[in-house]
């Protein structure tokens, strides 16, 4: 310890560097996951364990220079994020540093020793203040509004753990983040709230009660909202190997999702597909609002040239902003590109740390630090008595496609819904590449009354009855490929045609075809309707003993393929026009076959 003045300031001196596992001794009066500055540079740590006055560090910047017997400087307080307006539309880096603000002042790569830099306490904004002295302020009361976006309220909120009287309070005006908005007086005690506030980033944020999931996440992906539902609260794993589709996959959701919030968190991926997202949102516009999508995302970028240590923090970056936008009332969808990346971070760390591995090297507690991740997932009540929701949609890079390694094992039995993504499907350009056999989502049940009210009370049933023909054709397709098709009734026959029309028709969705990209939900159901019409009439025909060549009409069966391309709202009265062709065309040929102008031969 060191005295300056009145001011004591706690110091320790390294004596140990390997890469972003530093050890210093002397730190006796330090506490564990403290935020700490490492050596002449300053550069941002966290305090991992203590032992007998050897702390060791995690150091969330380079070191190379770092030298033995610099000084560590505590803070006294975790590593924590700064949270008010500003924070939509910015891309951070994985401790929450402003990545465009860096490069605007010159940097191409992040200079260590900058600080926790954060969002911009110098900009103003139009602040419109809700509460007036006399007002009693409960934890996580909104007293006042900022409108960052086009599309997001930043409703400023009492942190938790804060409550009191107002004593004075500023009018509606333009103000800056650090300014002083209220003042609250609790048993003589003053607060100042301020636009921001700030919280630990391993340390959930309270909530009044967590709520019964019940809502569907729509995200326009046919095989997603029909066959797999993603519910506001939920979690979901996308596992695939190289080439399969993971990036684009959740940059579906990302963009067409009817989520409030979008957190991108790119952790540990290439570089490029985070300039695709930088260059791709600013351009595009939500379905719902006509605005740029930018207006409601947020970006954490570690990618994998950025220090490790960082990329390990990422994710907890990423779901505290999510948190705090959760407890204003808004649906958040968090998509952590990848917790493979992650996890390999964790591994390089713990090796560091010289402690005992598990499986495949991997740390013994990375199923219970996966699962810590996941479980800040939910919809809740929050304390200002608004429901918000974090859905968690998290994808995994299994090397070599092995779904047996033991990331994507750990996040099988963690998710609601497990989205597999098959490389065989990739190769043969069929996308989205979810394997209809191997994936499963959890919330089907939770979600059946809400598609009644909803949609339509058969969807779940249309659902079922799809499946089952997947199923079957599956089945059918180890007899097809050892003897062929033409061996098989014409009742399988049928199962085989209606399960092509299925996967080309329905299940495979172009991400760039101006109608293909996003198909809403009344689209899906009367898509379904007409496949499922299609199919009942051209099996109860091979019942009667009409041969498959007159039941398969192409003109029919193609234009029913291609519906999906063609199935604008405009053009609403395509379904009721296909299904009056089905009935019209298999009426016809069951009253040839009645009157004996088609046999069975």
């Amino acid at each position: 310890m060191v005295e300056r003045g009145n001011k004591m300031t706690r110091q320790a001196n390294i004596i140990y560097v390997n890469g972003p596992v530093v050890k210093a001794n002397h730190m006796e009066d330090f506490m564990v996951r403290e935020m700490v500055m490492v050596g002449e540079k300053k550069l941002i740590g966290e305090i991992i364990s203590l032992e007998k006055g050897l702390g060791t560090i995690q150091v969330y910047e380079e070191t190379s220079g770092l030298r033995i017997g610099e000084k560590v400087q505590g803070t006294e307080r975790p590593l924590s994020l700064k949270l008010g307006p500003g924070i939509i539309g910015n891309i951070f880096d994985g401790i929450e540093r402003p990545l465009s603000k860096i490069y605007e002042k010159g940097f191409k790569f992040i200079p260590e020793g900058m600080g926790l830099v954060s969002i911009d306490e110098r900009k103003s904004w139009d602040v419109e203040i809700m509460v007036k002295p006399g007002n009693i302020l409960k934890p996580g009361r909104i007293f006042a509004n900022v409108q960052e976006t086009s599309m997001v309220v930043h409703k400023i909120m009492v942190p938790p753990g804060i409550k009191g009287k107002v004593v004075s309070a500023v009018k509606s005006g333009s103000y800056t983040i650090s300014d002083t908005l209220a003042v609250l007086n609790e048993d003589g005690k003053k607060c100042e709230l301020k636009m921001c506030q700030e919280w630990p980033i391993r340390q959930p944020r309270p909530v009044a009660q967590r709520m019964p999931i019940e809502k569907l996440l729509v995200t326009g992906q046919r095989v997603i909202d029909t066959f797999f539902p993603l519910a506001k609260g939920g979690t979901a794993g996308i596992p695939g190997g190289f080439g399969t589709g993971k990036t684009i996959t959740q940059h579906q959701l990302a963009k067409w999702s009817d989520a409030d919030i979008i957190v991108y968190i790119g952790c540990g991926e290439r570089g490029n597909e985070m300039t695709e997202v930088l260059e791709d949102f600013p351009k595009l516009k939500d379905p719902n609002t006509n605005n740029p999508l930018m207006d409601r995302t947020v970006l954490i970028a570690n990618t994998s040239n950025m220090p490790v240590a960082a990329r390990e923090a990422s994710i907890y970056t990423g779901i505290t902003i999510a948190e705090y936008f959760r407890d204003m009332g808004y649906n958040v969808a968090v998509m952590a590109d990848s917790t493979s990346r992650w996890a390999e971070a964790l591994r390089e760390i713990a090796g560091r740390l010289e402690e005992m591995p598990a499986e495949e090297g991997y740390p013994a507690y990375l199923a219970s630090r996966l699962a810590e991740f996941y479980e800040r997932a939910g919809y809740f009540k929050n304390l200002n008595g608004t429901e918000g929701s974090i859905t968690v949609i998290g994808a995994v890079s299994p090397a070599g496609g092995d779904f047996s390694e033991p990331v994507t094992q750990s996040t099988k039995r963690i998710v609601g819904a497990f989205l597999a993504l098959d490389r065989e499907l990739a190769h043969a350009r069929h996308f989205p590449s979810i394997n209809w056999l191997s994936s499963y989502s959890g919330y089907i049940s939770m979600l059946r009354d809400w598609f009644k009210q909803n949609i339509a009370s058969d969807m779940i049933k249309l659902r079922s009855k799809m499946m089952k023909i997947l199923q079957e054709e599956n089945k059918l397709m180890d007899i097809v490929k050892l003897v062929g098709e033409d061996v098989l009734p014409d009742d399988q026959r049928v199962i085989l045609e209606i399960a092509r029309i299925i996967k080309i028709g329905y299940l495979q969705q172009n991400a760039y075809h101006p109608q293909d990209f996003y198909t809403d939900l009344p689209r899906q159901y009367s898509m379904l309707k007409v496949i499922g019409k299609l199919y009942d009439r051209a099996y109860s025909c091979v019942k009667k003993g009409i041969p498959l060549s007159k039941i398969k009409n192409e003109k029919l069966f193609s234009d029913i393929i291609m519906m999906k391309y063609n199935a604008a709202k405009e053009k609403s009265k395509l379904f009721p026009e296909l299904i009056n062709r089905i009935d019209h065309y298999y009426d016809s040929i069951e009253s040839m076959y009645k009157e004996g102008r088609i046999n069975e031969s």
